[in-house]
This record gives structure tokens, sequence and C-alpha cells, in this order.
């Protein structure tokens, strides 16, 4: 392991799973995009660390992963250095909280989405959780489980399709009250 050759027929093989990753995790293509080469970057200094060939597309995804996370934090905390920044200059700064109408739909939305994922059956449920609340890899869920990668792909689906039609059972008869 360890040359350009074959840094490169990894790259090649794998960027394209990572990147739809990283599309999950970073929510934007833009953010994407730039985790995506960020991680190639960072893997290509470090090859000499990666063991196992096989492992690079999770290797890739995990660094691309805390990548991603880092870029969200970097962007979480911008705000409040510009609000600091604005307040040393003696700007008003108006109050963007949340008002207690927006809470308690925040509140209520969260409760129709942990019912509706309750209503899975356990099977659907808990591949559910562990790759799309979890942010695992795929691979880690189907190993996790025991199961086939085509079977979490499978049970995935199906829980996705059973949750949406849920939600959309649970929020059609909402709107009919109101």
């Amino acid at each position: 392991m360890g040359t350009a050759m074959d840094f490169e027929a990894l790259a090649n093989e794998h960027k394209d799973a990572v990147y739809r990753q990283m599309l999950r995790v970073c929510g934007n293509r833009e953010d994407a995009e730039d985790v995506l080469i960020e991680a190639l970057f960072r893997a290509y200094r470090h090859l000499n660390k990666l063991e196992h060939p096989e492992a690079f597309r999770a290797w890739l995804a995990r660094i691309g992963s805390r990548v991603c996370w880092r870029l969200k934090r970097r962007e979480a905390v911008l705000p409040i250095i510009q609000l600091s920044h604005m307040e040393d200059e003696g700007v008003e700064i108006p109050s963007t909280s949340a008002g207690p109408d927006e809470h308690w739909d925040a509140m209520q939305m969260k409760q129709i989405l942990d019912n509706a994922l309750l209503t899975l059956p356990e099977k659907y449920r808990r591949v559910y959780e562990m790759r799309d609340l979890e942010n695992r890899p795929g691979e880690d869920v189907a190993q996790a489980l025991r199961i086939s990668l085509a079977a979490m792909k499978s049970r995935l689906h199906r829980a996705r399709v059973l949750l949406r039609d849920r939600l959309d059972e649970v929020l059609k008869g909402n709107f009919k009250e109101c």
C-alpha cells in the first residue's frame, strides 16, 4: 500500500459512494463536495496509516464525517463571533429566539416523529435508528445486526417508506382538525 497509484485507484473506486454519504451528513451539495475534497487530501497525506485497502471506503467516510462535523461546528460558532463583534461596536441586536408557539410546535413534531418511529417493526426501526439517526455506515449496521448489506438496505428502504406513510397519516389527521 502507500503509492499514489494505489491511492488514485482507491479514490476513484470509492469517492462517489462517500460523496453520497457526505450529502446525507453535511446536508447540501456544496459542503459535501468541499468535505470530500478535504477528506481525500487528508487520506492521501495519511495513506501510510491505512493497513487494509479494503477498509479504504469506511476510512475515507469516517474522515469525511469528521471534517463535516468540524465545518458544522465552525459555522455554528461564526454567528456568535459576528454578534460579539457587533455588540462591541454598539449595534442593537434584535431577539431571534423562538416564541412559545414555535417551541410548542417543535416539541409536538418531535413527539409525532418519536411515536411514528415506535410504530415501526423492530427489525426496521433498529436499522433506521443506526443508519439514519446515528449516521453509521451501512456496512457497520449490517455487521452489527448480523445481516447482509443487501438486507440492511432493503430494511432501511422499507423503514423509510413505513415511517413516511405513518407521518403522512398523522400529519393529515392533524391538519384536518385545524
